[in-house]
């Protein structure tokens, strides 16, 4: 009750803060490239239910037909999308997501449904509680696509090696969950950014 409460107050502050900068960077993704100013894609939330993840578009349209990662300097990202991307940017809408109770503002980064199928017994543990906008993971693969593109096979690194140990971190944060804990890892990530 504590941290959905905590959840609540935050992103509604967040959300009227960032309001201008929203629009600001809203218009400036429309007339750097076609497409919408949002993008939205269906991932797996709490109890392996699907919802739509809100995002600032940072490819061109329909890019993800071509592939679900993202590898290095992928030419499918466009001018704006660099700098969103690097700055994670792209990740204020999921304010929205906070709000609306889809999401909490720290837990488990939410996985597209081709790889939650992948997933044994045991890490399917990690879908008991509201995946998040930052977590351990996302401190510990900040530059994940970076680390993929030195890899000859992007995705058979993705599955066999950084997921697996992205879900062992997502396990720590359920055995340490609470206020402290997400507070933690919020200034972590503000720092991460801003370093």
């Amino acid at each position: 009750m504590a941290k959905r409460l905590f959840d609540i107050i935050l992103s509604f502050i967040g959300i009227l803060v960032l309001l201008p900068f929203f629009l600001i960077i809203s218009l400036i993704i429309v007339l750097d490239s076609k497409g919408g100013a949002f993008y939205l894609q269906q991932r797996v939330g709490k109890d392996s239910v699907d919802f739509n993840l809100f995002k600032f578009r940072t490819m061109k349209t329909d890019s993800d037909k071509k592939g679900l990662l993202t590898v290095g300097n992928d030419s499918r990202i466009t001018k704006v999308g660099t700098t969103l991307r690097k700055y994670k940017l792209d990740e204020l809408p999921q304010l929205f997501n906070v709000l609306f109770g889809s999401m909490s503002l720290v837990g488990p980064r939410p996985e597209v449904r081709k790889y939650v199928n992948l997933y044994t017994a045991e890490q399917q543990k990690i879908l008991n509680v509201k995946p998040g906008i930052t977590d351990y993971a996302s401190l510990e693969y900040f530059n994940e696509n970076a680390l993929l593109a030195n890899s000859e096979n992007p995705e058979e690194t993705y599955i066999k090696e950084i997921l697996p140990a992205k879900i062992e971190l997502n396990k720590r944060y359920i055995k340490n969950i609470g206020l402290a804990t997400d507070i933690s890892i919020i200034f972590k990530t503000f720092s991460k950014i801003i370093s």
